[in-house]
Order: structure tokens, then sequence, then C-alpha cells
């Protein structure tokens, strides 16, 4: 039997059965990953390892876009 994850992303609760990693997560909420600043249980995480670090149950994801302007 799956069991459901549940995840907060952004402050909103998420859940799935599917083992995700953070590069999932990015991609299937179609962010753009060179413009992007992921802090993962209140770490900032390396782009480098977004496909090593999987979404586990409570885990709290903070996705951050960088926007340029004048």
């Amino acid at each position: 039997m799956t069991q459901n994850t549940s995840f907060f992303l952004n402050g909103q609760l998420y859940c799935t059965k599917k083992n995700l990693n953070l590069f999932d997560l990015i991609s299937y909420f179609n962010y753009h990953d060179s413009l992007l600043v992921i802090e993962y249980n209140s770490i900032i995480c390396d782009k480098k390892k977004w496909n090593q670090i999987f979404v586990k149950n409570q885990d709290k994801i903070e996705i951050v876009t960088i926007v340029g302007g004048g």
C-alpha cells in the first residue's frame, strides 16, 4: 500500500502518493530552475542536490523566484 506524503510548499499543504525530489517538484509546478532559490526545512539547498533531496512527510519547502527590475 502506498502511503501519502504531506508537505508544505510556500505555506500551502499538499499531499502526494509519489516519491518526489525537489527537482520533480519545481518541474511539476512549472518553475524555471535558473531563477530560483529553494529553502528546505529552513536550509537553503544547493541546486546541484535538488535531485537528491526527496520530500518527506511534514517537510516545509519555500520556493523563492528571483525577479529583476529597476
